[in-house]
């Protein structure tokens, strides 16, 4: 079928497709951010219920290092905050990425004329 259309809408479909990998990797990347935030806040509640002279230890690549009470608060303080930049940013760029979709989704669909739809303002369609 593609091999019957126009150069254009040719480029166009690949830069839907572009788009939807973008779109994929981008959703991919904010469920990873979601994940260590929710991680990081469920820490972060946790460590409300620990009295602050508790031997804590923190992850420092293969070592687990001791830490105390006040350094586990500011750095998981630290993450969760941002973590949330992380996330608002992603969802930013999804929303932008699912905008250029639906216009270029338009934009094709124009291309390929008015043969198969009701017009650019045609709701109800044809029988």
């Amino acid at each position: 079928m593609q091999g019957n259309l126009p150069p254009e809408a040719q480029e166009k479909i690949e830069e839907l497709q572009d788009l939807q990998e973008t779109a994929e990797q981008v959703a991919r990347q904010k469920q990873q951010a979601e994940s260590s935030l929710t991680e990081a806040q469920t820490a972060l509640d946790e460590l409300d219920d620990i009295d602050e002279d508790t031997t804590m230890y923190r992850e420092v690549g293969e070592l687990l290092v001791q830490t105390d009470y006040d350094d586990a608060a500011d750095s998981l303080d630290e993450k969760v905050s941002s973590l949330e930049i992380r996330v608002e940013t992603l969802e930013k760029q999804e929303e932008r990425v699912q905008t250029q979709f639906e216009e270029l989704q338009g934009e094709l669909q124009e291309m390929l004329g008015g043969a198969g739809g009701g017009g650019p303002m045609g709701g109800a369609g044809g029988a």
